[in-house]
């Protein structure tokens, strides 16, 4: 059996955590199993990393801050290879180049293009236990890349899809995926199992468990996942696959996010193709735009609002603002004060007036909503960030405190 073991920074963060990580990874190897073990930077590693390179250049290129970003990564790796030596066990470190992790050139936040495998399966085949760098790659130009935060994920997956890994075990500080953040809702449950979908939309709606690229691929390639606490290794966790052996519940999961922010145009000539400029524009310039809400036609304008995040709020501002008069808007109106909270079940398109007892939820809460967005397994919607914690309680409660 071959399993993808992945550690985030908090499982890592100094020689103690490193040495318990050593002996999960040892206990999977000593069961006779093929392991690679992927690694983030211990603790806030990267932030410090980060924060070192723009103290002596604030314009630093991101080729250069990648070069120095990968460091971390290849730290644990090195440091965990040493661990697993001291207990007498066979072991080799890797970097993304030399495990073959090629990707595209867009430095801090590169894409994996294709990934050698021959490096890795020969380590296995010698009985090696195999740490992998995550978070890192390397382009055509031989210039080392990262994938982006929460990339380790990312490198995890795809080394298990690489490799047809039988199970990819993905260890964090919390015992699996629970419905909805512990630290707002006490008494949430954890989930036994949960669909690729449903941890996708979770994953791309605030739930910090997985980064959402790394369940994309995981769906795309079958890999199955599972997700579980480094600190309490023997408790089961969540697993993450396509078809749950449960009858699906009408709600997962209720989720929160607060690095939003809404942007609204108002007055806009009311005519065919506005609305098509405005999203090429801010697609053009790699801002991506989640709910959007059109107003009916007055006087021959409207109004389009839309939310975007807040790291890509000052560059679709600065887009809007350039091409004012070619769009044809009077006024922009931005909040930072926002957040969106969205309840996430397969099981809600069977399933009449879900949506309905959120809205109810949140009535009788007296949170008011702001915009509107639902698909088959998601509803989502635009409130004050005030109100966000109470919001994701009171929904959470109208959907699981009944049972």
């Amino acid at each position: 059996m071959l399993v993808v073991q992945k550690f985030g920074g908090s499982s890592l963060a100094d020689a103690d955590r490193i040495r318990h990580v050593a002996g999960i990874i040892a206990n999977e190897y000593r069961q006779g199993h093929e392991v690679v073990a992927v690694l983030s930077a211990q603790g806030d590693t990267t932030d410090e990393l980060e924060a070192r390179g723009y103290e002596l250049n604030p314009k630093a290129s991101r080729r250069e801050m990648d070069a120095l970003l990968s460091c971390g990564e290849s730290m644990s790796i090195a440091l965990m290879a040493m661990a697993l030596e001291a207990l007498g066990l066979p072991v080799i470190s890797l970097t993304g180049r030399q495990a073959g992790f090629l990707t595209d050139s867009q430095y801090a936040n590169a894409r994996i293009k294709s990934i050698d495998p021959e490096r890795m399966r020969t380590e296995l085949d010698k009985r090696n236990i195999v740490l992998l760098a995550g978070f890192q790659g390397y382009n055509r130009y031989d210039d080392v890349t990262t994938l982006g935060r929460g990339g380790s994920n990312t490198s995890a997956v795809a080394a298990a899809a690489a490799l047809k890994a039988d199970l990819c075990r993905n260890y964090t500080d919390v015992d699996g995926v629970y419905t909805a953040d512990p630290r707002i809702v006490p008494d949430a449950r954890k989930l036994a199992e949960i669909t690729y979908d449903e941890m996708l939309e979770l994953a791309s709606l605030g739930a910090n468990i997985l980064h959402n690229r790394s369940v994309e691929m995981a769906k795309r390639f079958n890999v199955p996942l599972e997700v579980l606490s480094s600190f309490t290794p023997d408790v089961p966790g969540t697993k993450i696959t396509e078809v749950t052996k449960m009858e699906k519940m009408q709600v997962s999961g209720v989720a929160r996010d607060n690095d939003v922010a809404r942007v609204s145009l108002v007055n806009l000539e009311d005519r065919p193709g506005i609305a098509a400029r405005i999203f090429s524009l801010l697609a053009k310039a790699k801002v991506n735009v989640d709910i959007i809400l059109q107003s009916i036609g007055r006087d021959d304008t409207k109004d389009i609002s839309f939310t975007v995040s807040l790291k890509n709020l000052d560059a679709g501002l600065r887009i809007l603002r350039e091409h004012q008069e070619q769009i044809g808007f009077q006024d922009l109106v931005v909040s930072d004060s926002v957040s969106k909270v969205s309840m996430v079940g397969a099981g809600m398109v069977n399933n009449p007036g879900v949506a309905a007892r959120m809205f109810e939820a949140l009535s009788d809460a007296g949170i008011n909503i702001q915009m509107i967005s639902t698909s088959e397994i998601k509803v989502s919607v635009l409130i004050d960030k005030a109100d966000a914690d109470r919001a994701v309680r009171a929904v959470h409660d109208r959907f699981f405190g009944e049972v």
